[in-house]
Formats: C-alpha cells, structure tokens, sequence
C-alpha cells in the first residue's frame, strides 16, 4: 500500500495579509520552497464567513474583498508539516480564516511534456 494524501483548504480573503503580503501569495511561496506537489488559488464571486458580511464582485470596484480558497495536495506527512509550520503566523492574523484538512485517493497524477 502506498503513501497517503491528504488535501489542505485554506477558505479567506484577497485583503488578508502575513508578514505584509498577501495571504494567498505568501502560502503559494512557502508551498513551492517546501516543495508541496501542487497548490492552486481560486477566487470567488461572492461570500461570507463568521463575520456574516457578504462581499460580492461588481465591475465598477476597485479594491475587492472577495472569498478566497487555497487547495493544495501531497502526501499527508507534507501537508501536515506545512501547516505546523504555517500554524504561528495563522494565530496571529488579526482577520479570520477557516483551514480544513481531508485525506484523499489519487487515482492518477501524471506530469506534462515540458
């Protein structure tokens, strides 16, 4: 039997910040330098969290605060280390955010012709 997998959710905003950088930007960079398989950011449309404010995407905004969820896959061991080690600053974060943790079955992961 092989290795397990497990598929990391962080569910926030586009505003939020660590270390003064975006959130999504900061996760996606520290993922990449501990090597995490793959991690992708989608941006919502409209939502709302604990704070029960609902932001909506309109055209004529300039500055959007919109939901947004990181997903990011490997095996289990990896992701659990990456989140012990993003677990500090998380705490910190004046704003809220929910991170959820699955595990899952891969049932194939085949890399591109470069």
């Amino acid at each position: 039997m092989g290795k397990s997998h497990s598929i990391l959710k962080f569910y926030l905003s586009t505003t939020d910040k660590i270390d003064n950088k975006l959130f999504y930007e900061y996760i996606v960079q520290q993922a990449k330098k501990q090597e995490i398989s793959g991690v992708t950011v989608y941006r919502g449309i409209m939502g709302y969290g604990l704070s029960s404010t609902i932001y909506t995407s309109r055209f004529w905004e300039l500055t959007e605060k919109l939901p947004v969820m990181i997903e990011m896959i490997d095996e289990t061991e990896k992701i659990e280390n990456f989140y012990q080690f993003l677990e500090p600053k998380l705490l910190e974060m004046p704003k809220g955010c929910l991170i959820t943790l699955d595990p899952i079955t891969i049932k194939l992961h085949k890399s591109g012709k470069r």
